[in-house]
């Protein structure tokens, strides 16, 4: 096996040029064009692989850059189309949306972060109603986001057999979400995954509940399914579940920067329920020590730029999800089985929900040069560095994450083709 060398995270232009290169060096097979603009005017591009015109019986549709703090989905979009003109495709066509939130990722300014503080310093992401999937399932339709708009525009044009959504995760492992089952989907990924030696997620928080047909695959609700419902963001109303429409099945492919161990233990945890009331705690904690930071910026002198503006909507939204997540957490419907994995996502989570808000705080303090930023700084420092430390963090070459989402995301379709 040969991995590409590795790399750094490739910024949204850098995306397009590299896009138009493939167009030019391949026109019979591939067509660039602009699907949409975002809200402030930066292109949408979408990249088109062996049906460049009207869509055809079997077409597939690859979603990078949903989460603006997630940027490897742009390196392994490329990755597939230059895969896809090499191999055919398996018959399909191939479409690659290469940064559906170009707007986010021009604030997330993380090109190879050598640490887990150095990837926070520069950390955005966007509240859940500026998030080009999410945003159906918090607004109302004359509401969404031109993202969105271009997103679902596009799902209604290709009708695609399988949408694929390039995701990653700061710190832990891999898992998939489906809208519907792949059957057969779990052993190559799993064999991907040990082959690079890339955890497979067990008991990700982010499929709490759901079925799990194999190591780290999970499906998601049924559409109608009243005990899919979730508050305040349904996953059944997002961008993900449109290609039903069309009788497609979606796949969120997940991979870390920093690779942990811990999150696929299948043993028991010997005291969920503790281990959760404990969780919460530290999160409430946490979260008050950023949100007093923030009230007192009230007092002081604001910054009036259209970055701390985004900023600070994303601090306040996720602040304001914090007290739900541990009443959850402590309430009734707190499990009393759970496997070490589970209750390690959920406190990979936990870590991940305070750190955020305090490091986009933190851009908005360096800003205005507030005398709080210096011991906020060594705040996220620290608790960067016992997040690492309590899951002994290694880092994942950009390049093998590459790898695993591009076996990932050819295996799903070849399994997918084939049942």
């Amino acid at each position: 096996m040969t991995l590409l060398r590795d790399m750094r995270y490739p910024t949204p232009h850098e995306l397009a040029l590299a896009a138009r290169a493939l167009a030019d060096e391949h026109p019979r097979l591939v067509r660039l064009r602009q699907a949409g603009l975002s809200r402030a005017g930066r292109p949408l591009w979408l990249l088109s692989v062996a049906r460049p015109g009207r869509p055809g019986p079997r077409e597939v549709l690859v979603v990078a850059g949903a989460h603006a703090n997630e940027p490897v989905g742009g390196a392994t979009a490329l990755d597939l189309a230059r895969r896809v003109i090499r191999d055919g495709g398996g018959g399909a066509g191939w479409h690659f949306l290469l940064c559906a939130d170009p707007d986010g990722a021009d604030l997330h300014r993380t090109p190879r972060p050598y640490s887990l503080a150095d990837y926070h310093r520069n950390f955005y992401r966007p509240p859940g109603p500026e998030q080009p999937e999410w945003a159906p399932s918090l607004l109302t339709p004359d509401r969404l986001p031109p993202e969105t708009v271009t997103l679902a525009s596009l799902i209604d044009e290709l009708r695609p057999v399988l949408q694929v959504s390039l995701h990653g995760t700061d710190l832990g492992g891999s898992w998939v979400q489906l809208t519907r089952d792949i059957p057969g989907l779990a052993e190559p990924f799993g064999k991907s995954a040990a082959e690079l030696r890339i955890p497979v997620e067990t008991g990700a928080s982010d499929a709490a509940g759901w079925s799990s047909p194999g190591p780290g695959i999970f499906v998601m609700p049924e559409r109608d399914d009243p005990a899919g419902a979730f508050h305040p963001e349904d996953v059944r109303l997002s961008t993900w579940y449109r290609a039903h429409r069309h009788h497609g099945t979606t796949a969120i492919v997940e991979v870390p920067m920093w690779a942990s161990d811990l999150v696929d233990d299948p043993a028991p945890h010997p005291d969920p329920r503790g281990a959760l009331r404990m969780l919460a705690g530290r999160l409430t904690e946490d979260s008050a020590r950023v949100a007093g930071l923030r009230d007192a910026l009230h007092a002081g002198p604001r910054t009036g730029t259209p970055d701390a503006a985004a900023l600070l909507r994303a601090v306040d939204w996720t602040l304001r999800l914090i007290p739900a997540v541990a009443a959850e957490w402590t309430g009734r419907g707190a499990p009393a089985e759970a496997t070490a994995a589970s209750i390690g996502s959920i406190d990979a989570f936990a870590r991940r929900l305070s750190l955020r808000a305090a490091a986009m705080l933190l851009r908005v303090l360096r800003a205005e040069g507030h005398p709080s930023a210096a011991s906020l700084d060594r705040l996220l420092t620290g608790w960067c560095e016992e997040f690492a430390d309590r899951f002994q963090a290694r880092w994942v070459p950009v390049a093998t994450q590459v790898e695993h989402q591009s076996r990932t995301v050819l295996a799903a379709y070849e399994r997918l083709r084939g049942s």
